[in-house]
């Protein structure tokens, strides 16, 4: 039997017209994104001299930073410029994956996962923003202070924005807790009556993560290990409430599904 010639190329034509799609709103993506490191490179060493605010502060009188590297001075600023803006590009790079994917998703699942990409965006900038703001000066008042006597505290610019960028990837992954959680019980991976009877298990793990996470000192480790404990406990909270609405959903459907019939 012979086959029709124009089966496979029409199979190919939605795989092609996705190809398409993807490449588009990759392009848009890193267009957005060059965009504003552009807006932001004028601005690249006042944006370095605010991330380090809060350690210059715990440092030294007439103590400053370094730059070992020949040409850390120019680029180091402009690398924290282009992490900037895919910090503040996160909100259209997750816009952009959420219309991509969106079209492929049934209705109950468009209807949870976009809340979730909401939740996740604010979260991972209220992470940043608690180890800015609460954690920093907290762990470079220490960390300064516990320096020996004779020893000039003098950071290498270039170290110090790697040690900075690490702590906010860290913070801002751990307030994701929430998010992972709701996930693991809507995909039916566990139960939240499961969950809550490993509490004390997840409180250890989250202060053994936080140590691998944060540097070797007790007190961010525990600003970290904190948070992440109670957004899990939010995360468990929710995680119950969606449940039961869907519970009620289902049931609501198939009382209307039998008075149809």
């Amino acid at each position: 039997m012979a086959q029709n010639p124009h089966l496979g190329s029409e199979a190919e034509q939605p795989f092609i017209a996705h190809l398409i799609e993807l490449r588009s709103r990759l392009v848009k993506t890193v267009l957005i994104v060059l965009c504003v490191f552009f807006g932001l490179a004028v601005y690249a060493n006042e944006l370095y001299a605010y991330l380090a605010g809060p350690l210059l502060q715990h440092m030294p009188k007439n103590s400053t930073m370094v730059a070992i590297d020949v040409a850390s001075p120019f680029l180091t600023p402009f690398k924290l410029a282009l992490v900037t803006a895919i910090f503040l590009s996160i909100p259209v790079i997750l816009y952009q994956f959420w219309a991509f994917v969106a079209p492929g998703l049934y209705k109950h699942e468009r209807r949870l996962i976009l809340p979730l990409l909401f939740a996740s965006i604010v979260l991972f900038y209220g992470g940043v923003a608690f180890a800015y703001f609460l954690v920093f000066p907290l762990v470079f008042g220490f960390l300064t202070a516990a320096a020996p006597q004779g020893v000039a505290v003098m950071t290498d610019i270039s170290k110090y924005l790697d040690f900075v960028l690490t702590l906010f990837f860290a913070f801002g992954a751990a307030f994701q807790v929430p998010v992972v959680t709701i996930v693991m019980v809507w995909t039916g991976i566990i139960t939240p009556d499961s969950l809550a009877e490993k509490r004390g298990y997840i409180v250890v793990a989250a202060f053994v993560i936080a140590m691998f996470l944060t540097p070797p000192d007790a007190i961010s480790q525990t600003m970290l290990a904190v948070p992440m404990w109670l957004l899990f406990e939010i995360g468990l909270f929710f995680s119950r409430f969606w449940i039961r609405n869907e519970d009620n959903t289902e049931q609501a459907l198939t009382v209307q599904a039998k008075k149809s019939e």
